[in-house]
């Protein structure tokens, strides 16, 4: 099968193409550290060709899911020097997703600060956990131009966290509503000025992160993950087919380990074939991710039409997913109700293959 021959992916070469999709667990201890039950997750699921890590804080006071981890501290570093010593033990390889909420965060998971985004639009029609419960999200404070310095500067230094804390590289989270797709996206991004208006001007920040992250690692240990059709979190582009053409073609310059492509939209919103234009235009390595089956990516890869698949729900409830696929075996069923709760229940007792 195509899925289990090997890939290099910039400097990693990984031992086959099921890749573990990044997937928010809420499993973090207090102050956002990584404890040992993340490191038994992870473990876990160590025979994925490359696990990319969860949405990570790259720097304080942005959290959107109240227990998720951060990489801004040197407990937090020294948590996911577990997550990451437990994953090489058993001979994997693991990248770690560094994140900013941008408009998703909220007020009452940050001290009381205002959230921060490209424009003053709030995120409408769903609701964040809090410790008070559910809340309608708020309307954020527009950046200054003179505050996305230090922005960048916070990615930078997540990405030296990260390798600090012992990754493989890192993957710029420029998905689903959040701070760097907010300014890619004209249906979040109404500002004017240098990251305004045209696409070159929105996507100025998220190239300037990359830049930062490549500075740290090299452009071998680097990867993007884009979702240019996905509604999540109130958003929406005019022309997402011309979007991911720009941009893919635009990466090229950067010669990154790979782009990560979300191929639709969870609520189905938005319709058009981004991952041809991807394919079509990005010179590099391309994973897809959103609801592939086993026989989908199969069929995906050996048409050429991907390198790799992410999956993510089915790689949460069964952490043997690659020799279940290999049997042709039956899938556990994951448990939705514990994705963002506590404890190892949904988390670290799915069983293994008898």
């Amino acid at each position: 099968m195509s899925l289990f021959s090997p890939l290099q992916v910039g400097a990693l070469t990984l031992p086959n193409r099921i890749l573990m999709a990044p997937l928010t667990r809420c499993r973090a201890e207090a102050d956002h550290v990584p404890g040992p039950l993340m490191a038994e997750y992870y473990a876990q699921r160590a025979s994925a060709g490359l696990i990319i890590a969860e949405a990570t804080m790259a720097m304080e006071g942005n959290s959107s899911f109240w227990m998720e981890p951060g990489i801004y501290n040197e407990a937090q570093i020294a948590g996911w020097k577990l997550v990451t010593d437990a994953v090489h033990a058993q001979g994997g390889l693991i990248v770690l997703q560094i994140w900013h909420g941008g408009r998703a965060c909220h007020p009452l998971l940050n001290g009381g600060a205002q959230p921060v985004a490209p424009s003053a639009i709030p995120i409408i029609g769903d609701e964040v956990h809090t410790p008070e419960g559910k809340k309608p999200y708020v309307t954020p404070r527009e950046l200054r131009d003179d505050e996305l310095p230090g922005i960048v500067a916070g990615f930078k230094k997540a990405a030296e966290n990260a390798k600090a804390a012992g990754f493989d590289g890192v993957e710029v989270h420029g998905a689903n509503g959040y701070l760097l797709d907010e300014f890619l996206r004209d249906g979040s991004n109404k500002r004017t000025g240098p990251y305004g208006g045209p696409i070159e001007n929105r996507a100025r920040l998220m190239l300037e992160v990359i830049e930062a992250a490549v500075s740290v690692w090299g452009a071998d240990r680097v990867g993007l993950r884009i979702s240019p059709l996905n509604s999540y979190n109130s958003m929406i582009d005019s022309d997402p087919v011309g979007l991911t053409t720009w941009l893919a073609t635009k990466l090229n310059n950067y010669s990154l380990a790979y782009l990560h492509m979300m191929r639709a939209d969870f609520f189905q919103v938005q319709t058009g074939d981004v991952m041809s234009a991807a394919r079509q235009a990005f010179k590099g390595v391309i994973i897809g991710n959103m609801g592939y089956t086993a026989d989908e990516a199969e069929a995906a890869i050996t048409d050429g039409k991907l390198d790799a698949v992410a999956f993510g729900t089915s790689f949460l409830a069964n952490p043997d997913l690659p020799a279940r696929i290999a049997a042709k075996a039956e899938l556990n069923v994951p448990n939705a109700a514990k994705f963002y709760s506590s404890g190892p229940e949904g988390y670290t007792d799915y069983p293994t293959m008898a």
